[in-house]
């Protein structure tokens, strides 16, 4: 199986990147940061401070997490509900960094990840894929862009969806996640010293998954 893990900040275009990738290639595209991101929905249903870690622990077990694709779109479900557009908002984006903080849930999710790489040729975005759960991939790529990039794209995504968001708290929200994203015990996002750093600030989406194709076929031959 050829494993490819594409790992890097918030808002660096990972899972659009992997998927179109991995759509191009053949290959199964798993949203790593769509878990945890569950996970983080999971516990604001239940009124659940994401930061407090007993509480959080105390819910893993009644969590159930699958993926699945409708008209080539992956949707995600948690415990047989869709949860795809909740998972988006940015008080997930928060919540999912305050609960991948947590060990117990790196390794609640952890078994998912490295049993769906085993049995398909795949694509894994996140922020430790290539450190962590797939250290033996064939392919790492560390995707960045900067924080005020990143923080445009996802104002743009935002407003197109319907939302009201704000442009200064977007980016401030996007530098306190790079810093505790990087600054966690557990697993701290940082860049595999294996990895190829793919700069994504100055080029489109589409330029981005050419690149990413491009390293991929280099490293493991013409697919």
């Amino acid at each position: 199986m050829i494993n490819v893990a594409i790992d890097g900040p918030s808002g660096a275009g990972k899972s659009s990147v992997a998927r179109l990738a991995a759509k191009e290639l053949g290959f199964v595209y798993i949203d790593t940061g769509a878990l945890y991101r569950s996970v983080g929905v999971a516990a604001l249903k239940k009124g659940y401070d994401t930061t407090d870690r007993e509480k959080v622990v105390s819910m893993l077990p009644e969590i159930r997490l699958e993926l699945g694709f409708i008209d080539g779109i992956q949707h995600v479900y948690l415990n047989g509900d869709d949860v795809s557009e909740d998972i988006r908002r940015p008080e997930a984006s928060m919540a999912a960094s305050n609960v991948s903080a947590l060990p117990e849930v790196r390794a609640f999710l952890l078994d998912l990840q490295k049993n769906m790489a085993k049995t398909h040729d795949c694509i894994l975005d996140g922020r430790d894929i290539g450190t962590v759960v797939l250290p033996d991939a064939q392919v790492k790529i560390f995707l960045t862009a900067s924080a005020e990039e990143r923080a445009n794209r996802r104002y743009k995504e935002l407003k197109e969806k319907g939302h009201e968001v704000d442009y200064d708290a977007l980016l401030e929200e996007i530098k306190l996640r790079d810093y505790n994203d990087s600054h966690r015990a557990a697993a701290p996002l940082r860049q595999a010293e294996d990895a190829v750093l793919l700069d994504s600030s100055d080029i489109d989406l589409p330029q981005t998954v050419e690149k990413t194709i491009q390293i991929i076929r280099e490293k493991v031959g013409n697919l």
